[in-house]
């Protein structure tokens, strides 16, 4: 098993001198005295709480690479060669462009996406605000969900507040908003979420009253951090500004101590955080019930890779409240700033949870009680992710969540944009070997010029990339779901997949490959 050393990744920049490594701790099997670096160690020694955290913040994503003994690769996805279901079972109405790849989900009124995905929250991090436009006009006209994420409100720089303290005016949540809006055509929505900041400056009543949001996000935690969100600022001001909205921030810039190391340069940056939540159900009961009242239509649940307490906790309290989405996010996640060895060495990895979840859905469904819709988060990045989580969790799973493989496609199409201004050099040939226009780069480019004729100026190539890669995802799980004769995703079931080693059978309760579909194969030998 692969396992990621803990003094050495690209993800902070830092690397290991010698060529043997001590496997547990991942330092050099020879440290010399003398040595001019750069593992984590020698990097620490000197810029210390800054190794924390990949880097260069606000211009990357990170994602651990901490191999687990069991994941999503360990399951295969089953092809069938009779039968049909969805539609009628004949060569010349079976085929796979034809294959309905549509989900929903909701309590009560349901969303429709066109493709079971959507993306991650992308809240108060840097590189979900610079590049939002792409992000938002992306997943509205390719007809999924978007969920903005924690703090957007509180850390807008022309954030206003009424006289009680409470958000009055956040020009920048408006701007997420309507972006998305301006392009979203009935196939998915945008969710709000809040954590305990928001709570506080009264994000909910803001974005409900005020901008019409329909749907509120409760979060309770994500894959890649058990601890609150973070961002870092790069000036003191800014830092004292977020000190005094109520957030926590390190080092403390009121300290004249950090003062002065900002201004000498060994400071370069301050930490905003987030409180974490404490769960009781009483409580969220009464802040469903809240929101709700506020005018709220629906409501969803993030949660993270906490043990299967807590996750019992979400999926039972979801029941109780009718919340109309649980998304559940298995580590090692990661889409913005998480510190780097919690995101590689906490939390239950994402198919461990999965199936635990699946678990406690069937448990809380023999005993007669509503089970929520279930979205899977954790990694995925691909049509064969969709397909097995949708399989693993069946019937409970609608969707999965998605965080950098929608955000890639968005910055990817941004720079295009930027290179093909002959900006940072032009285009790579990586690019160019397509052409040098947008029209022959983008493959979809000329079909949603059709579509959205001289608007078509208006929508961020950024926004292009990933309708092009949704594309790509959702045609390529139109020929999985075909492979295996499920004309709808919904017919897709646990049935459709087999474990390629025992110890996955034992993880997710698939059948080891070997016994799939071993009686009916005995049946027809013997008949």
């Amino acid at each position: 098993m692969n396992l990621c050393r803990p003094n050495s990744n690209e993800a902070l920049q830092t690397r290991n001198r010698s060529r043997s490594i001590a496997p547990q701790s991942g330092l050099c099997s020879r440290c010399v005295d003398g040595c001019k670096g750069n593992c984590d160690l020698f990097k620490s020694t000197f810029r210390g709480r800054e190794l924390l955290y990949p880097g260069p913040f606000g211009a990357v994503t990170a994602g651990a690479d901490k191999d687990y003994p069991v994941d999503y690769s360990h399951l295969n996805i089953m092809g069938y060669a009779v039968g049909a279901e969805g539609i009628e079972a004949d060569p010349d109405h079976a085929v796979f462009p034809v294959v309905n790849t549509e989900a929903w989900y909701g309590a009560t009124e349901k969303i429709k996406m066109k493709i079971p995905m959507f993306t991650g929250a992308l809240g108060s991090t840097e590189i979900a605000r610079v590049n939002w436009s792409h992000f938002a006009v992306g997943a509205a006209i390719s007809g999924i969900s978007l969920v903005c994420g924690e703090n957007v409100c509180g850390i807008d720089p022309k954030l206003e507040f009424d006289k009680n303290g409470m958000v009055k005016k956040s020009p920048d949540m408006k701007r997420r908003i309507d972006q998305y809006r301006r392009y979203h055509e009935g196939y998915g929505d945008i969710m709000v979420q809040m954590n305990v900041e928001d709570t506080r400056l009264g994000v909910a009543e803001y974005v409900i009253d005020k901008l019409g949001v329909e749907t509120i996000e409760l979060k309770w935690g994500q894959g890649a951090k058990c601890i609150g969100g973070e961002i870092k600022v790069d000036t003191v001001e800014r830092g004292l500004e977020l000190l005094n909205r109520g957030y926590i921030v390190t080092p403390d810039p009121s300290d004249e101590s950090n003062q002065r190391a900002f201004k000498d340069g060994a400071i370069k940056e301050f930490e905003r955080h987030s409180r974490v939540g404490f769960l009781e159900q009483d409580e969220f009961m009464k802040e469903v019930d809240r929101i709700r009242k506020l005018g709220a239509k629906r409501i969803t649940l993030k949660t993270g890779a906490y043990p299967m307490r807590e996750l019992a906790m979400a999926i039972r309290w979801s029941s109780d409240a009718k919340i109309s989405l649980v998304t559940i996010d298995g580590s090692p996640g990661g889409t913005g700033m998480s510190p780097w060895r919690m995101m590689t060495e906490w939390g239950i990895p994402a198919i461990y949870l999965h199936s635990m979840a699946y678990e406690l859905c069937l448990r809380l469904a023999s005993k007669g009680a509503w089970v929520p819709d279930i979205a899977f988060a954790g990694g995925f990045s691909s049509e064969d992710h969709i397909f097995k989580a949708l399989a693993l969790g069946a019937p409970y799973c609608k969707a999965v969540c998605m965080g950098r493989a929608l955000m890639i496609p968005g910055m990817v199409g941004k720079n295009i944009e930027k290179w093909l201004k002959g900006e940072d050099g032009g285009l790579p040939p990586s690019v160019s070997k397509f052409g040098k226009t947008k029209e022959e780069i983008f493959v979809s480019y000329e079909e949603l010029k059709t579509k959205y004729g001289k608007e078509i100026k208006n929508i961020p190539l950024g926004a292009i990339g990933i309708y092009s890669a949704a594309e790509k995802i959702r045609i390529g799980l139109q020929q999985l779901m075909a492979g295996s004769r499920k004309w709808r995703t919904h017919l897709i079931t646990r049935k459709d997949l087999a474990s390629l080693t025992e110890e996955a059978a034992k993880i997710t309760g698939i059948p080891y490959i070997m016994d799939a579909y071993r009686e009916e194969a005995l049946a027809i030998i013997d008949a």
